[in-house]
Protein backbone atom coordinates (compact mmCIF):
# COMPACT_ATOMS: atom_id res chain seq x y z
CA UNK A 1 0.00 0.00 0.00
CA UNK A 2 2.85 2.34 0.85
CA UNK A 3 4.43 1.59 -2.52
CA UNK A 4 1.17 2.34 -4.33
CA UNK A 5 0.80 5.64 -2.50
CA UNK A 6 4.35 6.57 -3.46
CA UNK A 7 3.65 5.65 -7.07
CA UNK A 8 0.42 7.64 -7.28
CA UNK A 9 2.10 10.62 -5.59
CA UNK A 10 4.91 10.60 -8.13
CA UNK A 11 2.46 10.29 -11.00
CA UNK A 12 0.35 13.16 -9.58
CA UNK A 13 3.39 15.39 -9.16
CA UNK A 14 4.54 14.52 -12.65
CA UNK A 15 1.17 15.30 -14.19
CA UNK A 16 0.89 18.57 -12.27
CA UNK A 17 4.33 19.73 -13.31
CA UNK A 18 3.85 18.51 -16.87
CA UNK A 19 0.67 20.55 -17.19
CA UNK A 20 2.43 23.61 -15.80
CA UNK A 21 5.42 23.30 -18.10
CA UNK A 22 3.56 21.86 -21.10
CA UNK A 23 5.55 18.63 -20.75
CA UNK A 24 4.94 16.58 -23.90
CA UNK A 25 6.92 13.37 -23.32
CA UNK A 26 5.28 10.11 -22.16
CA UNK A 27 6.27 8.30 -19.00
CA UNK A 28 8.68 5.39 -19.47
CA UNK A 29 6.96 1.99 -18.92
CA UNK A 30 3.54 3.61 -19.33
CA UNK A 31 1.38 5.04 -16.58
CA UNK A 32 1.01 1.68 -14.86
CA UNK A 33 3.42 -1.24 -14.81
CA UNK A 34 2.84 -3.91 -12.16
CA UNK A 35 6.00 -5.80 -13.05
CA UNK A 36 8.13 -2.69 -12.56
CA UNK A 37 6.30 -1.36 -9.54
CA UNK A 38 6.07 -4.55 -7.47
CA UNK A 39 9.18 -6.52 -8.50
CA UNK A 40 11.75 -3.74 -8.99
CA UNK A 41 10.66 -1.22 -6.36
CA UNK A 42 14.20 -0.25 -5.36
CA UNK A 43 15.18 0.74 -8.86
CA UNK A 44 11.83 1.31 -10.45
CA UNK A 45 12.07 2.81 -13.91
CA UNK A 46 8.44 3.91 -14.23
CA UNK A 47 8.71 7.57 -13.34
CA UNK A 48 12.11 8.22 -11.76
CA UNK A 49 13.85 9.14 -15.01
CA UNK A 50 11.01 11.37 -16.12
CA UNK A 51 10.87 13.08 -12.73
CA UNK A 52 14.61 13.77 -12.84
CA UNK A 53 14.23 15.34 -16.26
CA UNK A 54 11.25 17.30 -15.03
CA UNK A 55 13.16 18.49 -11.97
CA UNK A 56 16.00 19.70 -14.18
CA UNK A 57 13.59 21.44 -16.57
CA UNK A 58 11.76 23.04 -13.64
CA UNK A 59 15.02 24.31 -12.16
CA UNK A 60 16.13 25.79 -15.49
CA UNK A 61 12.73 27.43 -15.91
CA UNK A 62 12.90 28.91 -12.39
CA UNK A 63 16.39 30.26 -13.06
CA UNK A 64 15.19 31.84 -16.30
CA UNK A 65 12.19 33.41 -14.55
CA UNK A 66 14.43 34.69 -11.75
CA UNK A 67 16.79 36.30 -14.27
CA UNK A 68 13.87 37.91 -16.11
CA UNK A 69 12.49 39.31 -12.85
CA UNK A 70 15.91 40.67 -11.92
CA UNK A 71 16.25 42.40 -15.29
CA UNK A 72 12.72 43.76 -15.00
CA UNK A 73 13.42 45.16 -11.53
CA UNK A 74 16.58 46.83 -12.79
CA UNK A 75 14.65 48.34 -15.70
CA UNK A 76 11.93 49.65 -13.36
CA UNK A 77 14.52 51.08 -10.97
CA UNK A 78 16.31 52.78 -13.85
CA UNK A 79 13.12 54.38 -15.10
CA UNK A 80 11.93 55.42 -11.64
CA UNK A 81 15.34 56.74 -10.63
CA UNK A 82 15.82 58.48 -13.95
CA UNK A 83 12.72 60.60 -13.41
CA UNK A 84 14.43 62.43 -10.57
CA UNK A 85 16.18 64.91 -12.84
CA UNK A 86 15.46 68.59 -12.21
CA UNK A 87 17.35 71.80 -11.52
CA UNK A 88 16.80 75.49 -10.98
CA UNK A 89 19.39 78.24 -10.58
CA UNK A 90 19.55 82.02 -10.70
CA UNK A 91 22.12 84.70 -11.34
CA UNK A 92 23.75 86.00 -8.18
CA UNK A 93 22.89 89.51 -7.04
CA UNK A 94 24.00 91.97 -9.74
CA UNK A 95 23.50 95.61 -8.66
CA UNK A 96 25.72 96.61 -11.58
CA UNK A 97 25.67 94.93 -14.98
CA UNK A 98 26.60 91.51 -16.30
CA UNK A 99 28.20 92.26 -19.66
CA UNK A 100 28.72 93.49 -22.27
CA UNK A 101 31.26 91.06 -23.74
CA UNK A 102 32.91 90.80 -27.14
CA UNK A 103 31.47 87.31 -27.70
CA UNK A 104 28.50 85.24 -26.64
CA UNK A 105 28.95 84.11 -23.04
CA UNK A 106 27.06 81.38 -21.12
CA UNK A 107 25.33 82.93 -18.13
CA UNK A 108 26.77 81.45 -14.90
CA UNK A 109 23.67 80.87 -12.79
CA UNK A 110 25.51 80.11 -9.56
CA UNK A 111 22.71 80.38 -7.01
CA UNK A 112 21.48 76.76 -7.20
CA UNK A 113 18.33 75.88 -5.27
CA UNK A 114 17.66 72.48 -6.84
CA UNK A 115 19.89 70.02 -8.69
CA UNK A 116 18.41 66.52 -8.62
CA UNK A 117 20.48 64.17 -10.73
CA UNK A 118 23.43 66.63 -10.60
CA UNK A 119 23.04 67.53 -14.26
CA UNK A 120 23.57 71.28 -13.84
CA UNK A 121 27.11 72.61 -13.54
CA UNK A 122 27.35 76.18 -12.23
CA UNK A 123 30.99 76.53 -13.33
CA UNK A 124 29.94 75.95 -16.93
CA UNK A 125 26.47 77.43 -16.58
CA UNK A 126 25.26 74.37 -18.47
CA UNK A 127 23.01 71.37 -17.96
CA UNK A 128 24.39 68.04 -19.22
CA UNK A 129 21.71 65.49 -20.09
CA UNK A 130 22.09 62.30 -17.99
CA UNK A 131 19.65 60.16 -19.97
CA UNK A 132 17.54 60.24 -23.12
CA UNK A 133 14.11 61.77 -22.81
CA UNK A 134 11.81 64.73 -23.24
CA UNK A 135 12.94 67.73 -21.17
CA UNK A 136 11.31 71.03 -20.31
CA UNK A 137 13.46 74.16 -19.91
CA UNK A 138 12.52 77.65 -18.77
CA UNK A 139 14.62 80.78 -18.51
CA UNK A 140 13.80 84.31 -17.42
CA UNK A 141 15.67 87.44 -18.49
CA UNK A 142 15.44 90.61 -16.39
CA UNK A 143 17.17 93.98 -16.46
CA UNK A 144 16.67 97.18 -14.45
CA UNK A 145 18.53 100.28 -15.60
CA UNK A 146 17.37 102.23 -12.53
CA UNK A 147 16.74 105.50 -14.37
CA UNK A 148 14.01 106.21 -16.90
CA UNK A 149 15.38 106.85 -20.38
CA UNK A 150 18.42 104.61 -19.96
CA UNK A 151 18.95 102.16 -22.79
CA UNK A 152 17.81 98.58 -22.08
CA UNK A 153 19.86 96.46 -24.45
CA UNK A 154 19.59 92.77 -23.66
CA UNK A 155 19.42 89.52 -25.59
CA UNK A 156 19.67 86.01 -24.23
CA UNK A 157 19.20 82.69 -25.99
CA UNK A 158 18.72 79.05 -25.10
CA UNK A 159 21.39 76.90 -26.73
CA UNK A 160 21.64 73.15 -27.28
CA UNK A 161 25.13 71.95 -28.20
CA UNK A 162 25.94 75.27 -29.87
CA UNK A 163 22.61 75.54 -31.70
CA UNK A 164 20.21 78.34 -30.72
CA UNK A 165 16.70 77.01 -30.07
CA UNK A 166 15.07 80.08 -28.46
CA UNK A 167 15.86 83.74 -27.79
CA UNK A 168 14.60 86.75 -25.87
CA UNK A 169 15.58 90.37 -26.51
CA UNK A 170 14.80 93.98 -25.58
CA UNK A 171 16.13 97.19 -27.16
CA UNK A 172 14.43 100.43 -26.05
CA UNK A 173 14.63 103.58 -23.91
CA UNK A 174 10.96 103.69 -22.95
CA UNK A 175 11.16 101.36 -19.94
CA UNK A 176 13.63 101.47 -17.10
CA UNK A 177 13.15 97.75 -16.47
CA UNK A 178 11.80 94.80 -18.40
CA UNK A 179 11.69 91.00 -18.32
CA UNK A 180 10.75 87.98 -20.44
CA UNK A 181 10.33 84.24 -19.90
CA UNK A 182 10.56 81.37 -22.36
CA UNK A 183 9.73 77.66 -21.96
CA UNK A 184 10.83 74.95 -24.39
CA UNK A 185 10.37 71.18 -24.75
CA UNK A 186 13.38 69.35 -26.19
CA UNK A 187 14.09 65.72 -27.05
CA UNK A 188 17.63 65.07 -25.87
CA UNK A 189 20.32 62.38 -25.88
CA UNK A 190 22.70 61.61 -23.00
CA UNK A 191 25.61 64.05 -23.10
CA UNK A 192 23.73 66.89 -24.81
CA UNK A 193 24.40 70.27 -23.17
CA UNK A 194 21.81 73.00 -22.74
CA UNK A 195 22.58 76.50 -21.49
CA UNK A 196 21.53 80.14 -21.71
CA UNK A 197 23.98 82.66 -23.14
CA UNK A 198 24.18 86.46 -23.25
CA UNK A 199 24.69 87.69 -26.79
CA UNK A 200 27.81 89.78 -27.46
CA UNK A 201 27.46 93.52 -26.88
CA UNK A 202 24.33 93.09 -24.66
CA UNK A 203 24.05 93.37 -20.89
CA UNK A 204 21.84 92.56 -17.87
CA UNK A 205 21.70 95.14 -15.09
CA UNK A 206 20.22 95.76 -11.67
CA UNK A 207 19.13 92.22 -10.80
CA UNK A 208 19.37 92.11 -7.02
CA UNK A 209 16.62 89.50 -6.44
CA UNK A 210 17.59 86.63 -8.71
CA UNK A 211 15.03 87.33 -11.43
CA UNK A 212 17.45 86.02 -14.08
CA UNK A 213 16.91 82.27 -13.73
CA UNK A 214 17.29 78.98 -15.56
CA UNK A 215 15.51 75.70 -14.78
CA UNK A 216 14.69 72.36 -16.35
CA UNK A 217 13.44 68.87 -15.64
CA UNK A 218 12.91 65.49 -17.26
CA UNK A 219 9.27 65.17 -18.37
CA UNK A 220 9.64 61.46 -19.15
CA UNK A 221 12.47 59.14 -20.26
CA UNK A 222 12.63 57.69 -23.77
CA UNK A 223 14.37 54.59 -25.07
CA UNK A 224 15.33 56.20 -28.36
CA UNK A 225 15.15 59.85 -29.43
Amino acid sequence: LKTLRSYFLRVYIYRLARDELNWTENLPCGLWDCNCEFRQTKGCCCVSSALMQLEEATMLSMLSISEDLHNLNQHIDAIAGGRNVAFTASLTSTPGCFGPFNKNVPIPYQNITLNQGHGYNSALGAFTVPRAGLYSFSYSTYSNMGVAGEHIYQKTQLVRDGQVVSSSWEDNREDSEDSATHTMLLKLHPGNQVYVELVLGRFLCGDTQGFNSFSGYLVYPMQDV
